[in-house]
């Protein structure tokens, strides 16, 4: 039996038109577009790419984007003039930061320049830490995606064992305080696990963020579990995960592809956040942080 594929295109695009009926209702309350300012140090390259498609995205449901490109040898002196400035206009709604940064610039102390109150892509100790404590914050859009993607498609996640490949500040740590907020039960591996594939064959949800191609093979699955994958490879054969996808599909109840599994629905969580901010800001009552629902689509609840 042939795993069943969960798309991340139909959730994406179901939450895309949510996100733009929100964005409607503060554009109306306020007389302007949510904004989203994007940090970016290079047009060129995946950074630049991504940045692109985010400001593409934002751009389709409504929000506004607000480009901030510091000079090339920006002093950290200046970068935290530019940011301290984001922080402080109320048009603002969000901040991102994309990577990586220039060399002479540190990523830990660049991110906490940013007020946690626009920190819509949880990259600060802050919101890690109300993360881990099970308080609501806001998280990774990587991490969201993936709790989005199983309540979209129906997937139990309360009272399940949960394995999680990955210990990354951006999707294996957040992920795993996600899941424990959703009553799972939780195991996070990573490069030092001994028996690895002892502690997937076990699981009945596992989520590889890794960054590492075709690491999770057909004997390390069992034919109950859904596979999440989160890894982003670029190999001579185009884009891949880190579960080698062909191999694994025919023997667990569910996986989802790379590309087109969480990058699509990551992108929208990230507009998401921006939008809770937004709302706060014009008092338009927001959904609650840790209780994000959306309505299963018809197209993917039927597939």
């Amino acid at each position: 039996m042939t795993a069943r594929v969960l798309d991340g295109r139909p959730v994406a695009s179901h939450l895309w038109r949510e996100l733009g009926d929100r964005a409607a209702a503060v554009h109306a309350k306020t007389g302007a577009a949510p904004r989203l300012a994007i940090v970016r140090f290079s047009a060129e390259g995946p950074a630049g790419v991504y940045a692109l498609s985010l400001a593409r995205a934002a751009h389709g449901v409504g929000i506004e984007t607000l480009w901030v490109d510091p000079p090339e040898g920006v002093t950290a002196v200046d970068l935290e003039a530019r940011i301290g400035a984001l922080n402080r206009d109320a048009d603002v709604a969000g901040i991102v930061v994309t990577q990586p940064l220039p060399d002479h610039l540190d990523l830990a102390r660049t991110l906490e320049l940013i007020d946690p109150s626009k920190d819509v892509d949880g990259a600060t100790a802050q919101s890690a830490g109300l993360l881990a404590r099970g308080a609501p914050t806001f998280a990774p859009a990587t991490a969201l995606a993936i709790l989005e993607i199983l309540r979209a498609y129906e997937i139990p996640i309360s009272g399940r064992r949960a394995v999680v490949i990955g210990r990354s500040a951006v999707a294996g740590r957040p992920v795993a305080a996600l899941l424990l907020a959703a009553d799972a039960t939780v195991i996070v591996c990573h490069r030092r696990t001994r028996n690895l594939a002892r502690e997937t064959r076990r699981a009945e949800l596992l989520v590889v963020a890794a960054g590492s191609p075709g690491l999770v093979r057909a004997e390390m699955v069992n034919r109950s579990c859904v596979v999440i994958d989160a890894g982003i490879n670029v190999t001579p054969d185009g884009v891949v995960g880190d579960v080698d996808f062909n191999a694994v599909r025919p023997v667990v109840a569910g996986i989802t592809p790379v590309p087109g599994g969480v990058g699509p629905v990551t992108t929208m969580m990230l507009l998401h956040q921006t939008l809770i901010s937004a709302e706060r800001a014009a008092a338009v009552r927001p959904p609650e942080l840790d209780r994000f629902r959306t309505p299963v689509p018809a197209e993917v609840a039927g597939g």
